[in-house]
């Protein structure tokens, strides 16, 4: 390979690539449109809790409860309180068994079902269980024994409370790193239709340097937008190196879905048909990060997924190279079976 001539290409692709006036405008709008949301996004958390009850016996001591932080609303029955719990409506729901003041009066422990959201902390599993003793003996005037189980609704993910804005971090850099799969698909279909790479290909210009050109292209197209979003929102605080190598690992891995992408392909509009079955694809596990509990085991063999799950645990919870090393080998190994398939496929066209 000739590092000279790959430079060559490399300027004469980036050339093409903002020439297009399309691509050119949903690169620059993209990454300001995604920067302005994050900011005007809500910074920290909700603090009161809202929690849903299922009372079949109302008991006085509830509205004596109520106050600042705490909001308890009552549900006609238990189903209705566990939907609501899996939809984010309250952070636990309470369920009061029909007997419980047959319980308190004849010594009995009551059972009282909690269930709780899939992304809620331990201090409000604490706070709840609390708030139910408090509950007892405020309707009693003792202290009483009473069993609670709890059933997590979803994923439990046990982790810390995170603002919106920070939950929706791998979903901004990772769209902006799975749309330059549209403008790289569009620049190589558009010189295989034209025969430009086999008028390339007739001159000192190797394959091999074609391809390089091609990659390093699509790789600095998405992993520069991406690391100067993350770099703007504050989103490498914490651990910035692993965040580099995770998103320049998912800028190899569109660029690879872009080769196939550009192979398939023969026209603008089928880039886009098939560039958004990708996109599709590739969104699914940022979505579950969004909302925990929506998808299951399955969305692990969606390679993004060791990308925003990365992403995720890095960027908000301080996650280390012990416990990203494995997320990050996978997505090697992905970046180079795609690669490898994209490469293949181009190769096929240009004959």
């Amino acid at each position: 390979m000739s590092l000279r001539i790959i430079g060559v290409l490399v300027a004469k692709d980036l050339s093409l690539f903002f020439r297009n006036r399309f691509f050119a405008l949903i690169t620059v709008l993209g990454l300001v449109v995604y920067i302005v949301i994050y900011f005007i996004m809500p910074k920290s958390v909700n603090e009161n809790l809202e929690i849903g009850l299922y009372a079949p016996v109302m008991l006085p001591a509830l509205e004596q409860m109520q106050g600042e932080g705490l909001e308890i609303e009552g549900v006609e029955s238990e189903e209705l309180l566990k939907e609501g719990v899996t939809e984010g409506q309250y952070v636990a729901g309470i369920a009061l068994p029909a007997d419980i003041m047959e319980g308190f009066m004849s010594g009995q422990k009551p059972i009282i079902s909690v269930y709780f959201a899939s992304d809620v902390p331990e201090e409000i599993k604490t706070t709840v269980e609390v708030l139910i003793r408090e509950l007892a003996y405020q309707q009693m005037g003792q202290a009483l024994a009473i069993e609670v189980t709890e059933e997590i609704l979803g994923t439990d993910m046990a982790g810390m409370q995170i603002p919106p804005r920070d939950r929706m971090r791998p979903l901004f850099a990772v769209l902006l790193i799975m749309m330059e799969t549209f403008g790289m698909a569009n620049l190589i279909s558009e010189e295989v239709e034209r025969r430009t790479i086999n008028a390339l290909l007739v001159t000192p210009v190797s394959v091999k340097d074609l391809f390089a050109a091609k990659g390093i292209t699509g790789v600095s197209l998405a992993f520069v937008q991406a690391a100067l979003f993350m770099a703007i929102i504050g989103g490498m605080s914490r651990q910035p190196l692993i965040i580099l190598v995770a998103l320049l690992l998912g800028a190899v891995l569109v660029t690879g879905a872009s080769f196939i992408i550009a192979a398939l392909s023969k026209s603008f509009m089928s880039v886009l048909g098939w560039g958004m079955v990708v996109l599709i694809i590739l969104f699914i596990p940022a979505f579950g990060i969004m909302f925990p509990g929506t998808v299951t085991g399955w969305v692990k063999a969606i390679p993004s997924h060791y990308l925003v799950d990365t992403v995720h645990r890095v960027s908000n919870f301080g996650a280390g190279w012990g416990d990203a090393w494995y997320n990050l080998l996978v997505l090697l190994g992905f970046d180079l079976a795609l690669a490898w398939i994209g490469i293949m496929a181009l190769r096929r066209r240009f004959r």
